[in-house]
């Protein structure tokens, strides 16, 4: 066999919102298999096996033959290169932590030449992907040496590094489950959840809502005790030190035993228990000195500690942790100990996904301590069945939260108020949760804003908690009835089309301007924030759209799309609440997307239509059969525009389920809805002095249909026609309604 040349990647293209693929963000790759287009995988000798052997889950991808093994059956059968490495960039991304199970690859007009798109949650991660994904399937064709483990660690290095952590992710999916979309607003944790004014940030597990002043004063554990001691709630007695001396008296003064650690840290860093002897104490001095700017001495609480998470004044769930140790065999030192007992449980990971952390005795100080005190070292060799212990607090993993005592959740939840914080993270040590905690000698030792979540989602021992969830309706309190506003969603109006569709956009947003919201606008002839033009440039793209739907000032927004929108970039919104087609004009335009006869055209501008909500509504060109026909698709309701009342698409329409038409009859603009019609006006009176209305009726039909589906008063849609101004207004300049007396 010859040796092939690479497959080429002639044009990489990330889909960030619903496009002609799928609702969720992909990237497109267009390839050019070059010989490889006569060689499917049944003519590679060896290819299948080697493949299968790298990447042995393959087993478990469908295709689309519907069942386990199916893609091993198309392999066997013979399928094309670009559908191969469609399914070995979905696999590698499986293997790195990043579940994926969308993929298709489709021939275009030019021979050898296919579009491949997969799931692409980030984008860096999805490229990194592809690039060692096409290496694989090149040695495998070629019959050349792949190290899969180093492609799937290079992948899982941009997952850690790119994604959201585990915290945030959660709280995304959970706000995604109750259909509150989300915007990652830089490369880290912080996310919109929500579009414009309904929407909320979160930064991990802290809210818009976490005061900065909760904040500082959570950091501060000295004032937290003393804001905790005013109110009543049982903490350690303790003070701040300046000097390992100082610590030493200030444990005499205490009583021993106590604790030592750094009094604005988190995460238990440099935090030292049970500490009883002089030169203990100031060596713990040394560990905690620099995890925080002072150094805390308090009493110690006997007892285990316990992670109580608050959110929005309850608590939600609960850990215990446990104190971890070796058992010596007289043989293996404590660092093989430690890596053969400790560091080889599956839970304990480096990365975030792990519950517990790898024990690095070289690192950390905290264990190098506890050694000490124990006359031990790394590389003392313990005596059969002694017992050592390695770490004393930071592995707090076992779920207790069905334990949790009324009178222990009450005082969590009242340190969390003292301190101020919506999501608190309380760090509690008691002998046992289940019994009121000031009869066992119980205290609250830490308040922390900014909690990680990880415990309480993968613990050690016991079942996983909510969290995610929890945050989410804290952020979107839930509300019964039929007539409950969607969580985080405001109108957004989408047109998309080429005819008149600036001027309708326009005309929609003048209309929702005049309904009482602060109306944000991108369109052809600029942006828009409440009348007021912001960017005289053309704003009927992905970033225009977008601009509108961060701003947390915008009620409504209305967007114009046309196909090379959706085809380059994909809709900025996930879902809308009223979609506007005008036409599948412009075919000839898109020859670069291989679109080369109108028919292509149904399958983009759907887009548009198969994102309606339930709730919404679609706007179609009833005069244009291609466009009505999108109807179907539409998880709403349809309501058709046409200048002909009697078109058998109209009446069809009308007939059934009460059907909605807004259409032109006898001069007069009348809203149907099954038999019946009621007229807003006559044309001539609403566009009196309006020429350039009044020249497309359609465009004024369309725009009269997404004011009646927004539910704009009849009343109030004839007054704004009459009051709109086509010309675009100058820069800067506010727009006064002139309301007729």
């Amino acid at each position: 066999m010859p040796t092939f040349n690479d497959i080429q990647l002639l044009r990489i293209n990330y889909l960030r919102g619903p496009n002609i693929w799928t609702y969720r963000p992909v990237l497109e790759v267009w390839l050019d298999l070059g010989a490889l287009e006569d060689y499917p995988s049944n003519l590679l000798p060896g290819f299948n096996e080697r493949l299968t052997t790298w990447l042995p889950a393959l087993i478990e991808h469908h295709c689309g033959v519907g069942e386990r093994g199916g893609f091993l059956q198309r392999l066997q059968e013979g399928t094309w290169c670009g559908h191969v490495l469609e399914h070995i960039v979905i696999e590698l991304l499986n293997l790195a932590g990043m579940p994926t199970g969308f993929g298709q690859t489709r021939s275009t007009s030019q021979r050898g030449v296919y579009r491949m798109v997969f799931r692409a949650r980030e984008e860096q991660v999805a490229r990194v992907a592809l690039a060692q994904g096409h290496r694989l399937i090149m040695a495998a064709i070629n019959d050349q040496p792949f190290d899969v483990q180093a492609a799937v660690a290079l992948v899982r290095t941009e997952v850690d590094d790119r994604y959201l952590g585990p915290s945030t992710a959660c709280i995304v999916t959970a706000a995604g489950d109750r259909g509150i979309p989300h915007i990652r607003l830089n490369d880290g944790n912080l996310v919109q959840l929500g579009y414009g004014a309904s929407q909320r940030r979160i930064w991990t597990a802290e809210s818009e809502y976490t005061s900065a002043i909760a904040e500082g004063i959570a950091s501060d554990k000295d004032l937290t005790k003393s804001l905790l001691k005013s109110c009543g709630v049982p903490i350690p007695e303790g003070q701040i030190v300046n000097s390992p001396a100082e610590a030493w008296e200030a444990a005499q003064d205490i009583g021993l035993p106590v604790v030592v650690k750094p009094s604005d840290g988190n995460h238990g860093r440099g935090v030292t228990l049970d500490l009883r002897k002089q030169e203990d104490i100031e060596a713990a001095y040394h560990v905690a000195y620099p995890e925080g700017s002072d150094v805390m001495v308090e009493r110690y609480i006997p007892g285990d500690e316990h992670r109580l998470l608050v959110v929005g004044g309850k608590v939600v769930a609960a850990a215990r942790g446990e104190v971890v140790g070796i058992t010596g065999n007289g043989r293996d030192t404590v660092r093989e100990l430690i890596e053969s007992q400790l560091n080889s449980d599956p839970r304990r990971g480096h990365e975030e996904e792990y519950p517990l952390e790898l024990i690095d005795v070289d690192s950390d100080a905290k264990v190098q301590l506890e050694l000490k005190r124990q006359d031990l070292s790394a590389e003392a060799v313990p005596a059969a069945g002694q017992h050592v212990v390695v770490q004393r607090n930071g592995n707090v993993a076992v779920d207790c939260t069905d334990e949790l005592h009324p009178d222990v959740a009450y005082i969590a939840q009242l340190a969390a108020k003292v301190v101020g914080l919506d999501i608190a993270g309380i760090d509690m040590v008691a002998q046992d949760i289940s019994k009121p905690l000031h009869s066992q000698g119980g205290a609250i030792v830490e308040v922390n804003a900014g909690p990680g979540l990880l415990m309480h989602l993968k613990p050690a021992v016991g079942a996983p908690r909510p969290v995610g969830q929890a945050i989410a309706e804290h952020l979107f309190p839930i509300e019964e009835g039929e007539d409950a506003p969607a969580p985080g969603r405001i109108p957004v109006v989408g047109v998309a089309g080429r005819r008149g569709t600036a001027t309708i956009a326009r005309l929609v947003a003048w209309l929702l301007h005049l309904g009482g919201h602060f109306t944000g606008l991108a369109c052809r002839e600029g942006m828009f924030m409440n009348e007021r033009c912001v960017d005289t440039r053309d704003s009927a793209h992905w970033a225009g759209a977008h601009r509108l739907l961060v701003s947390q000032m915008v009620q409504a927004a209305v967007i114009e799309n046309d196909a090379r929108v959706i085809l380059q970039d994909g809709l900025a919104y996930d879902r809308c609440t009223v979609g506007i087609v005008t036409d599948m004009d412009g075919f000839d335009t898109l020859a670069e997307f291989d679109i080369q006869e109108p028919a292509q055209m149904t399958k983009v501008l759907r887009t548009q239509v198969d994102v309606v909500l339930e709730q919404g509504a679609a706007v179609l060109n009833a005069a244009e059969p291609q466009v009505a026909d999108l109807a179907p698709l539409c998880d709403g309701d349809v309501i058709l525009y046409a200048a002909e009342p009697d078109l058998a698409t109209v009446v069809a329409h009308r007939n059934q389920d009460q059907g909605r038409a807004v259409l032109l009859r006898d001069g007069k603009v009348v809203l149907a809805t099954g038999s019946s019609e009621k007229s807003i006006g006559t044309l001539e009176r609403l566009t009196a002095g309006r020429e350039a209305l009044a020249a497309d009726v359609p465009t004024l039909l369309a725009a009269v249909a997404a004011a009646w589906a927004l539910d704009i008063a009849p009343d109030l849609i004839a007054a704004g026609i009459k009051t709109f101004e086509p010309a675009t207004p100058a820069p800067h300049a506010v727009r006064a309604p002139v309301l007729p007396l």
